[in-house]
Formats: structure tokens, sequence, C-alpha cells
């Protein structure tokens, strides 16, 4: 499991008439509707922030895919909509972009999606997976590491790893592709 740090997680944002973002406890879901599209985005950035982030496990990308969840609702959510059926379909949603971004990343399917979020786990450091992810990392060809060092250790976007490694864009693409297909089969067999 990934852990993060207080530095990585947004403040929760307070909304006017509605309930504020609690600590992800449960809490009461009022019929009433939002009373506009800022108002859903606030009450709703942090648990789907927070989803992806678990799901993903990097910043970079846990905020791509929750502004592609806010931006691929935009036009067919219903401000009119009450609270819960907001929650449902940006749930839903989600699950559809996380099937997206996994096909394309991985080859694979991951769009399991708990009913319930549990706040993450405050550590500061995840001994196990840092030793896990590290011993992986070790065991993968020079190219294959260097792309996921400079991706997800450094926060480089593809462009800027590629200008790094001198490789083109797509090259750079699909040194990461089989980078991480090759350092899934290594924790699948841990």
């Amino acid at each position: 499991m990934v852990r993060r740090s207080d530095a990585l997680e947004p403040d929760p944002p307070r909304t006017g008439g509605l309930p504020p973002a609690s600590d992800r406890g449960l809490r009461v879901v009022s019929d009433a509707a939002y009373p506009d599209w800022n108002a859903i985005y606030q009450d709703n950035v942090v648990w789907v922030y927070r989803l992806m982030f678990a799901k993903v496990g990097n910043r970079p990308d846990a905020e791509d895919l929750t502004a592609e969840v806010f931006t691929a609702a935009l036009r067919p959510l219903r401000v009119s909509a009450t609270v819960a059926e907001v929650r449902t379909y940006l749930r839903a949603t989600a699950r559809t972009v996380l099937a997206r971004h996994w096909r394309e990343t991985m080859g694979r399917q991951i769009t399991t999606i708990d009913e319930d979020i549990p706040a993450p786990d405050r550590a500061d450091d995840d001994s196990d997976a840092t030793a896990r992810a590290l011993a992986a990392l070790g065991r993968l060809p020079d190219r294959y590491r260097r792309i996921l060092e400079l991706r997800f250790l450094q926060s480089y976007s593809v462009a800027d790893a590629a200008k790094a490694m001198g490789v083109s864009v797509a090259n750079a693409k699909v040194l990461q592709h089989r980078a991480l297909r090759i350092a899934a089969e290594f924790g699948e067999e841990s």
C-alpha cells in the first residue's frame, strides 16, 4: 500500500450551505441538490483525489485522473441531481477513467472501487513497500529503471523524461509501459 504525508494532501474544501468534507468517516447525505457546479467540485474533489491516489500511487497521475473525472462529468451531470446521485455518478465516472488509465498504461483493467473510501493512513514511511519498490527497480535493466525513476521518483513528464534519456516521446512511453509491466511481474513473484 502506498502511503503519503500530509504535505501531498490538499486541505479539505469548505462549501457554503453544504456539510464540510470530513475525514471521510460516515456522514449523512441529504436529498438536497448542489447550488452550482463549483459546489459539486468543492464537496467531492478531496475524496476523488484520495481514491485516485490510492489506486495509482503517485501524485501527478492522481491529479490528472481527478481532473479527467470532473471534466468527463461536466456535461452529462445535472446540477439539479441530489448529492447522493452526484456522488454515485462521480464514482462511476472514476471507475471508467481508471479503467482507461490502466488499459493504456499496463494493458490491464483494475476498476474495483470500494463503496466506503477509508481515510489514508498517515505514516511518513512504509518501509516494506519502499523496500519492495527499490528491489523491483534494482532488478530492472538500466533504461527501464531510469524511465521509472524519472517519471515517478522525480515527477518528470513523459516529454521531459524522453529528453533526459535522449529518446523520442514515443520511445519513452514504450519504455515506461514495458518497465511497469516487468515491475508488476516482479511484484507478483514476491
